[in-house]
C-alpha cells in the first residue's frame, strides 16, 4: 500500500459558493438530491430475529420525506453472530428481504437515495445473543477467539451476500461500516490485530479484508449500484496516518462512490498530539479523489455546522443527533439556513412525535442528557 506523505496534501480554502440543496452526482447511481445525510444511526428497532418492525420502518420514512438526499438504514449485522446492539436489524438472511425490500422502496417513493450500511460486530458483538465473539485476533477483555482463515474467507463473502441481498431489495446501494471499533476496525487496528496470515501484520495485510469486501461488492453487483465506505481515523488502537493511507488506496483504487469519514468531532484536532497543527478532516480532504465524494459525520448539529463541513472540503454532511430531534431537518434548513435543532433535553414526548418508538427512547436516554426525566 502506498504512503502519503502528510506534507503534500492541500487543505482546500474555504468557499463562499458551497450549497448544501445543490444535487451531488457520484461515479455510478442515482444522484442525491442535496449534500445533507442521514447518518446510519443505532436505534434499537429491529425484531429479535432482524427482521424489520414497524417502529423502524416509520422513523426512517419521516427522515426520509423530511428531505435528506440520502437516507442510511442503522448498521445491519451480516452473520447472526456479529449483532452489535440491541433490536439491531439484519442482513444476513433471506428471511430479511421482505422487510429490507420495504425499506428501500419507501426511501424511493418520498424522493430520497438508499443505502443499506453492513457491519459486524466483531468483539463488540453481545455475548448474550451470539455466544463467544469473534475478532481478528483473541481479546482477553471481551472474551472474544481470534477468526480461523476459512472464517474470515466466509465473513468477505458473507459481506458481499448481504450487498447482493440489499441490492435485490431494492437499495441504491451500500456502505461497509469499517468504522467504530467493529470487526473491520479490528483488522485495521495494528493494537488488536496480531494475525500472522495474510490478514495482519503489515498495514496492507491489515486492509486487505475491507479491500476483497469492496472489490467483491463491486464485482458481483450491478454497474450502476452506489458503494461507500465508513472509517474512523483514531482510537481502537488505530493510527490516523494509516487510515489516510487506507483511504487514499481506496480511493485510488475507485471501487467505492462515496468516503463516508466518521470523526467525532468533524473540526478537531487529531488526538495525537505530533500530528495536530493541522485539523483532523483535512487529513482526508487533502487526498484526491476526483469525482468520488467525501462526507464527514461528528458534531454536525446545525445548519451552520452542516455548511461548515462542505466549506472545509467535503462534498457531504452527515447528520445524526439533530436528524433525530428534528425529522425534517433538511427541511427547516432549506426554508432558514441559520436553523438550530431545539436544546437538550427533550422530553420522550417531544421524541415520540418525532417518529422514534419506545425501544428508540429508551436508548436516548442512555446517552447523557438528551432525554428529560
Amino acid at each position: 500500500m502506498q504512503g502519503v506523505d502528510a506534507m503534500t496534501l492541500t487543505v482546500p480554502e474555504a468557499s463562499t459558493r458551497v450549497d448544501l440543496f445543490a444535487p451531488l452526482t457520484l461515479p455510478r447511481g442515482p444522484a442525491w438530491p442535496n449534500r445533507l445525510v442521514l447518518a446510519p444511526l443505532t436505534n434499537q428497532q429491529s425484531h429479535a430475529d432482524g427482521t424489520l418492525s414497524d417502529d423502524e420502518y416509520h422513523w426512517l420514512m419521516m427522515r426520509a420525506e423530511g428531505g435528506f438526499g440520502l437516507t442510511f438504514t442503522c448498521a445491519a449485522h451480516v452473520q447472526a453472530n456479529g449483532q452489535g446492539f440491541a433490536g439491531q436489524l439484519g442482513a444476513f438472511g433471506d428471511a430479511h428481504l421482505p422487510g429490507l425490500r420495504r425499506i428501500a422502496d419507501g426511501i424511493r417513493a418520498r424522493g430520497s437515495v438508499s443505502c443499506l450500511q453492513l457491519h459486524h460486530g466483531g468483539s463488540r458483538a453481545m455475548p448474550e445473543t451470539v455466544g463467544t465473539p469473534v475478532s481478528a485476533s483473541a481479546d482477553a477483555e471481551t472474551g472474544a477467539r481470534a477468526m480461523t482463515l476459512d472464517e474470515v474467507r466466509q465473513l468477505r463473502d458473507d459481506f458481499i451476500t448481504a450487498a447482493k441481498r440489499g441490492e435485490a431489495a431494492g437499495f441504491d446501494g451500500v456502505e461497509v461500516h469499517g468504522a467504530h471499533g467493529y470487526l473491520l476496525t479490528q483488522f485495521l487496528s495494528p493494537e488488536l490485530n496480531r494475525r500472522s496470515d495474510c490478514y495482519g501484520g503489515s498495514l496492507e495485510h491489515r486492509a486487505r479484508l475491507i479491500m476483497e469486501i469492496l472489490g467483491g461488492i463491486r464485482a458481483q453487483c450491478r454497474p450502476d449500484f452506489q458503494v461507500g465506505l465508513r472509517l474512523s481515523p483514531e482510537r481502537f488502537g488505530l493510527k490516523l496516518l494509516e487510515i489516510r493511507d487506507v483511504a487514499a488506496e481506496v480511493l485510488r483504487k475507485r471501487q467505492i462512490d462515496y468516503l463516508d469519514m466518521s470523526l467525532w468531532n468533524s473540526f478537531g484536532d487529531p488526538v495525537e498530539e505530533a500530528l495536530r497543527g493541522k485539523k483532523l478532516m483535512h487529513y482526508f480532504t487533502g487526498l484526491a479523489r476526483g469525482n468520488i465524494a467525501l462526507g464527514a459525520a461528528g458534531k454536525l448539529r446545525s445548519a451552520k455546522d452542516a455548511l461548515r463541513a462542505l466549506e472545509e472540503g467535503c462534498d457531504f454532511a452527515l447528520i445524526g443527533r439533530a436528524a433525530i430531534l428534528v425529522h425534517d431537518f433538511p427541511r427547516r434548513v432549506r426554508m432558514d439556513p441559520g436553523y438550530t435543532p431545539p436544546a437538550l433535553p427533550v422530553s420522550a414526548d417531544y421524541l415520540a412525535k418525532e417518529g422514534l418508538g419506545p425501544a428508540f427512547i429508551d436508548y436516548m436516554r442512555t446517552w447523557k442528557g438528551f432525554v428529560a426525566e
